[in-house]
C-alpha cells in the first residue's frame, strides 16, 4: 500500500443527501488538490533547456522601475539586489546541493553506494535543467516502483523526492508568491516548533526556505508519508537528535491497529447491511483467502493519523503546527487556529481556541482575500489561488469541528472566494448551507465555480442540479 497525498476535504455534520455524500462527495474529494503524495545565488541553465524558475512579467517590470528609480542614488559598488526569481532559483541550487549530500550520506548509512542515476539526477537539479530533471526523476520514480529494482534508490528516495518537490514549486510558482506563502507558514512559527506539512505548497515551499534559512531551522515534516517506512528512516537519519522519531515497530503497530479495526467494521457492515456503515466513503478494506487487504488515499491518510499521533505522545514537551492535507479528527479537540496553519496540543490558556481566536482567524482570512484578489500575480496564478482556499478551508472545518459555526461558515465563504473552482471549499461550504436548510443560498457559490471552468465542471453541474431539486421542495 502506498502514500498518495491527495486530500480530500470533511463532510457535514448532517448530510447534503445521500446522493451527494456518497457520489458527489467521495468522488471530488479523493481526487482533488493534490498530485502526490520538493544562498542566493542565480541558476545559469543550459541555453537549450527550460529555466528551473520562470520570471514573470509583473515581477521583472517591478524590478525594473524599482532599479530605475535607485539608479541615481547608487554607487557603481553597490549591487543590485537580487529579484525574487534570483533568490528562489539560489536557494533551489542551495538545497539540490545539501540534499545531494543528505543522499550520500544516507548510502554511506545504509552500506550501499549512491546509484550514477541519482548523482545525474542532482546534476540536473544543480543545473537549474527543469526538463532534463522531470525527465530524471521519472525514470528514477519508474525504478523505484518497479519490483525488479534494486533497493538503493529506495534507500535515498525520500531525499530526491524533497528535492524534487521543491524544484517543481519553484517552476510552477510566480517567484514571490512562493516567498510571501513560505514566510507566511514559517513566519507563523514559535522557535523550537516541529512543523508538519500537508498538501504540495504546504509541504515542500515551507522545506525548502527552512533549509535555506540562515536562521532558525525547525524539524520540518509531513503527515502524507509517515505510512512510508524509508521516510521515517529518512526522518530519524536527520532529526533524530532534535526528535524522538517513528520506528519501524511504530509503524507495524498502526497497521496492525488499523487492520485489525477495518476488519472489524467491515464485518459489522456485511452482517447488519441494514445498519449505517462502518467503512468510511473511500475506504477500500477487503477479506482475501482469509487476510485483510486495505488500500486507497482513506486507508493510508488513517494509518498516517495514528502515526502522527504516537509521534506527539513520544515528544510531549514538544509544541507542533499542521498544515492540514486530509482533515485529521484526532487533532482537532486541542488545535487552535495559527495564522494560515493550525497548533496541536495547546496546553495554555491564551493560546486556545476561543470565540475570539476564531473570530481572529476569520479576519486573517478576510484580510487574504483582500490581498489576493488585489494583487494580479496572485489573482492570477491558480496554484497560489489553490492553495491558500485549502488553508482557509482547513481552518473552517476546525472552527466547525469546534463548534463556532458562524466563525466557520464565514471562513468557508472566503475560501471560495479566493478560489472558487475549489472542489475542496466549495463542497464543504455546502455541506454547512444545506445542514442548515439553506439549499437556495448554497447555489451562487457552485454556479460560480462553473463559471471558472476548470477540471470539475461536471461535478459541480451535477451538485447544482441536486441544489436546484432541493431548493424546489
Amino acid at each position: 500500500m502506498q502514500q498518495s497525498p491527495v486530500p480530500r476535504t470533511d463532510t457535514a455534520r448532517r448530510s447534503l443527501a445521500p446522493w451527494i455524500l456518497t457520489a458527489a462527495l467521495l468522488v471530488i474529494l479523493l481526487g482533488a488538490l493534490l498530485r502526490r503524495t520538493r544562498d542566493d545565488e542565480t541558476v545559469r541553465p543550459d541555453a537549450t533547456s527550460a529555466p528551473l524558475v520562470k520570471s514573470t512579467p509583473s515581477s521583472n517590470a517591478s524590478h525594473v522601475r524599482s532599479s530605475a528609480r535607485l539608479a541615481g542614488r547608487r554607487t557603481n559598488s553597490e549591487p543590485a539586489a537580487p529579484t525574487a526569481e534570483q533568490i528562489v532559483a539560489g536557494k533551489v541550487v542551495q538545497f539540490a546541493r545539501d540534499h545531494r549530500e543528505i543522499a550520500r550520506a544516507l548510502a554511506l548509512h545504509h552500506k550501499i553506494t549512491m546509484p550514477d542515476e541519482v548523482e545525474r539526477f542532482f546534476d540536473a537539479a544543480e543545473a537549474g535543467n527543469w526538463d532534463e530533471l522531470q525527465s530524471r526523476f521519472k525514470s528514477l520514480r519508474e525504478r523505484q516502483n518497479s519490483k525488479t529494482h534494486s533497493n538503493d534508490i529506495q534507500k535515498v528516495w525520500p531525499a530526491l523526492m524533497e528535492t524534487f518537490g521543491v524544484a517543481e514549486i519553484a517552476h510552477d510558482w510566480p517567484a514571490q508568491k512562493l516567498l510571501d506563502y513560505g514566510q507566511a507558514v514559517l513566519g507563523s512559527l514559535r522557535p523550537g516548533m516541529v512543523y508538519v506539512g500537508g498538501t504540495d505548497p504546504g509541504r515542500f515551499i515551507p522545506t525548502l526556505l527552512n533549509d535555506t534559512s540562515e536562521g532558525e531551522r525547525h524539524v520540518v515534516l509531513t503527515q502524507n508519508a509517515l505510512a512510508d517506512r524509508s521516510y521515517l528512516d529518512y526522518t530519524g537519519f536527520r532529526y533524530g537528535d532534535r526528535l524522538a522519531t517513528l520506528s519501524d515497530e511504530d509503524s507495524q503497530r498502526a497497521f496492525s491497529d488499523y487492520l485489525a479495526d477495518a476488519q472489524k467494521r467491515l464485518t459489522h457492515d456485511q452482517q447488519f447491511p441494514n445498519e449505517a456503515k462502518q467503512l468510511r466513503p473511500g475506504e477500500d478494506v477487503r477479506v482475501i483467502d482469509n487476510r485483510v487487504q486495505v488500500s486507497g488515499q482513506v486507508a493510508v491518510m488513517a494509518i498516517n493519523e495514528k502515526l502522527l499521533q504516537t509521534l506527539l505522545r513520544k515528544n510531549p514537551e514538544a509544541s507542533f503546527a499542521l498544515e492540514e492535507s486530509l482533515p485529521l479528527r484526532s487533532t482537532f479537540g486541542d488545535a487552535t487556529a495559527l495564522g494560515p496553519i493550525m497548533e496541536l496540543r495547546v496546553r495554555d490558556e491564551p493560546n486556545a481556541l476561543t470565540a475570539e481566536r476564531a473570530a481572529q482567524s476569520v479576519d486573517y482570512w478576510r484580510n487574504q482575500a483582500q490581498r489576493i484578489s488585489g494583487d494580479p500575480e496572485a489573482a492570477d496564478s491558480r496554484n497560489v489561488r489553490m492553495a491558500y482556499a485549502k488553508m482557509a478551508a482547513a481552518q473552517a472545518g476546525l472552527l466547525q469541528e469546534r463548534g463556532f459555526t458562524a466563525p466557520a461558515e464565514e471562513a468557508f465563504r472566503l475560501a471560495t472566494q479566493i478560489a472558487p473552482e475549489s472542489s475542496d471549499a466549495v463542497f464543504r461550504y455546502v455541506n454547512v448551507l444545506v445542514a442548515q436548510g439553506r439549499a437556495r443560498d448554497a447555489i451562487p457559490t457552485v454556479e460560480a465555480a462553473m463559471r471558472t471552468g476548470g477540471e470539475d465542471q461536471g461535478k459541480f453541474a451535477a451538485l447544482l442540479s441536486e441544489l436546484n431539486r432541493q431548493a424546489k421542495q
